[in-house]
């Protein structure tokens, strides 16, 4: 009996491998090389990201947002059940670093633009790119490498939220030296 447990317990680890080794190589089959001329694009929206991530207005609605500390009233699960007209929606795509962020995004060839504060929580998105997927974004590479410095992916990838192939990109939002929030945007890779 021990002897056929063992082998039923292999026989669901060999499967097990086999299903996570499938799964890891489908992800990697669907990111690509970037191009050079999409390098340059990442290169110079980088840039702008740090700029912009500097302008007073951005700083001062990250620091606001700071202040306020964690909140349970907002998660991902109920930010999902809420539709673009809903007034807590509206409040982050139409606040005044909203509309700055949108004045950014508009005829560029990035995809999104969102504001987040140290806790990954949404400050404010462009109302170009519709309602972000996520309300709070702590787990996602491009939150946790804005916060240590201006960072891209080195991969082409389906963003998330629209599935266009795009290149995540993110800087950190500084105060005295202090990063206090992240921007974060996905350059256009087609």
């Amino acid at each position: 009996m021990k002897g056929s447990n063992l082998l039923h317990n292999m026989s669901k680890a060999v499967l097990s491998l086999f299903f996570w080794a499938a799964v890891f190589s489908a992800g990697i089959s669907r990111a690509e090389q970037i191009a050079p001329a999409v390098q340059a694009n990442i290169d110079q929206y980088k840039k702008s990201l740090v700029e912009w991530a500097a302008n007073p207005l951005i700083v001062n609605a990250v620091k606001k947002s700071n202040s306020r500390g964690w909140t349970t009233a907002m998660s991902n699960s109920k930010w999902d059940t809420l539709d673009e007209n809903d007034p807590a929606v509206v409040k982050l795509s139409q606040n005044t670093a909203a509309k700055q962020i949108a004045k950014w995004e508009e005829g560029k060839t990035i995809e999104k633009l969102n504001l987040r504060d140290y806790n990954a929580n949404l400050v404010a998105f462009s109302s170009l790119s519709g309602k972000p997927l996520l309300y709070n974004a702590a787990a996602r590479p491009s939150f946790q490498n804005g916060l240590k410095g201006a960072w891209a992916a080195n991969e082409v990838k389906p963003d998330p939220s629209t599935q266009k192939k795009t290149v995540q990109i993110s800087a950190p939002v500084m105060d005295g030296g202090k990063t206090i929030g992240v921007l974060h945007s996905a350059v256009l890779a087609e």
